[in-house]
């Protein structure tokens, strides 16, 4: 039988990077699990012993690695995955299940695609360090969320730069320069009643374009991200603060209490007041 322990994250108003899942496995030889398409990024960094990964491609092509000890491998949003300890030496990994608004635009200097999902260091000193984040965070589940995302953001640091593309990437281009302006400008404004055309002025460009780069880099369409920020900012208030409905949803850029309650439950599924009361619930 496999040794195996994870832990689900308890907390979700984590906004440019949170955690859902985190854990550990030995492996039974042959052990297997999927095909499967998750709905976050999921990274496994192999401690010791083989095993294989299948995932599809952007074209959906189902491709076949071979992975070792001080590799790792990363599913992406959306990938159907299967992956299998090898049956003489089956592998042992530690795994964290992570996600948020900035994860796609951090990851984009690595060479991990879902085209090369497989994890390759550069630095055996990195890949240590951050082998030591991933088993930190796995073994201090008792230690607050705000002191595990801490950590969190360490082992992503040390994955990114331990697995930064070879070649020179420009990290001027415009387009990324529109983004960081843009989320910036929601981010410092989403109370007040703006609109796509507004923060596209402010970037300089026409929507058309805006929108288009914006959901390019992020994933999201601006009035998307724009939705699920203010939406993130309410949970927050609804769990933080004794706020009434209509007061959080003027906080947060609703004036109008059932356009702020149909928001809201298009993002969490159930109306704020129940959203609420589930959390007292807890």
């Amino acid at each position: 039988m496999s040794n195996t322990f994870f832990h689900i994250f308890p907390h979700e108003n984590f906004i440019d990077l949170g955690m859902y899942q985190y854990g550990y496995e030995q492996c039974d030889p042959g052990h297997s699990f999927g095909p499967v398409a998750r709905n976050h990024y999921l990274f496994h960094y192999i401690i010791s012993g083989t095993g294989t990964l299948m995932a599809d491609d952007t074209k959906g092509i189902t491709q076949t690695y071979s992975i070792k000890s001080g590799q790792g491998f990363l599913i992406f949003p959306g990938q159907i995955t299967t992956y299998y300890a090898d049956e003489k030496l089956p592998w042992e990994y530690v795994w964290i299940e992570f996600d948020g608004l900035k994860v796609k635009e951090m990851l984009q200097v690595t060479a991990l695609s879902p085209d090369s999902p497989v994890y390759r260091s550069h630095s055996k000193d990195l890949r240590e360090e951050m082998m030591k984040e991933m088993l930190y965070i796995t073994h201090h589940t008792e230690e607050s969320p705000f002191h595990l995302i801490g950590h969190l953001y360490l082992f992503l640091d040390y994955l990114i730069q331990s697995s930064k593309r070879t070649e020179s990437i420009s990290s001027s281009k415009m387009s990324d320069y529109y983004i960081k302006e843009a989320i910036h400008y929601i981010e410092q404004n989403f109370q007040n009643d703006i609109s796509i055309e507004e923060i596209a002025s402010v970037c300089g460009i026409n929507r058309s374009y805006f929108g288009k780069i914006f959901k390019k880099s992020i994933g999201r369409s601006p009035q998307e991200f724009l939705m699920h920020y203010r939406m993130l900012k309410a949970a927050e208030l609804l769990k933080l603060t004794s706020l009434s409905i209509a007061e959080i949803g003027s906080a947060v850029g609703y004036e109008n209490q059932l356009h702020f309650s149909r928001a809201f439950k298009t993002i969490y599924g159930v109306s704020p007041r129940e959203w609420r009361n589930h959390q007292k619930q807890k």
